[in-house]
């Protein structure tokens, strides 16, 4: 109750309020908070029908689970009781940690401010992404390494015998004629490429100019028609 009067929940919440089964109240919550969390979700309201409450349960429990990482226990949310709130709890307690992080203090809000107070956690959702795919890389690239670091024994042999191998200036010679011959082929197909692209560009332009006649003489041509209407 004092998590969801702090967010700024338009409404007075007890607990007696939940001690028989009350789902709208319940659902009237649920979405609100999923509605703080994300304003752009689209979450059906309708609960009128038994079919429709456990639609609009399943589909809250999907987004959190989703969004948030929160997972939430749909059948004690269907049950709309005091089981029903430690769920909520679950929900409420992330927007409260996330509203003080910002450094807002509960003490210092009217319900004015209250009611006005929004935030919105898609950039520290980001960051929980970037984060995750940074702390995958880092995996990835540690497992990398270690494996290189497991053949250093045979490539320090292999490494060693090559630098005390003495250097044949005609092989060498011919080694760098090759690699020369590699990069020379390899600048002849970047200027071919060039070229080609220039050929485009001044092709495109021709098509352009060829369009920019054509609309010219279509506009002429409708002026034409709308003077003679």
């Amino acid at each position: 109750t004092e998590m969801m009067r702090a967010l700024g929940y338009p409404r007075l919440i007890s607990m007696e309020n939940f001690h028989t089964p009350n789902f709208m109240l319940v659902s009237e919550v649920l979405l609100w908070l999923v509605k703080r969390y994300e304003p752009q979700t689209d979450i059906p309201p309708d609960v009128e029908t038994e079919q429709d409450r456990v639609f609009f349960i399943k589909a809250v429990a999907q987004f959190m689970a989703t969004k948030a990482h929160i997972k939430l226990n749909t059948k004690k949310l269907y049950q709309a009781d005091g089981y029903a709130v430690k769920e909520l709890l679950k929900i409420t307690s992330v927007l409260y940690g996330a509203m003080n992080t910002k450094g807002v203090e509960r003490a210092d809000l009217s319900e004015e401010d209250s009611s006005k107070f929004k935030f919105d956690l898609g950039s520290k959702i980001a960051d929980l992404k970037a984060a995750r795919q940074l702390a995958s890389e880092i995996t990835s690239k540690g497992a990398s390494l270690y494996d290189l670091l497991g053949k250093e024994v045979e490539l320090r042999e292999a490494r060693t015998e090559s630098i005390a191998r003495p250097l044949e200036i005609n092989e060498a010679e011919k080694m760098l004629k090759i690699a020369i011959d590699c990069v020379l082929e390899q600048v002849q197909k970047t200027k071919d490429m060039l070229n080609n692209v220039a050929l485009d560009e001044a092709n495109l332009e021709s098509k352009i100019e060829k369009r920019k006649l054509e609309l010219e003489r279509s506009q002429k041509r409708l002026q034409t028609l709308q003077s003679v209407r």
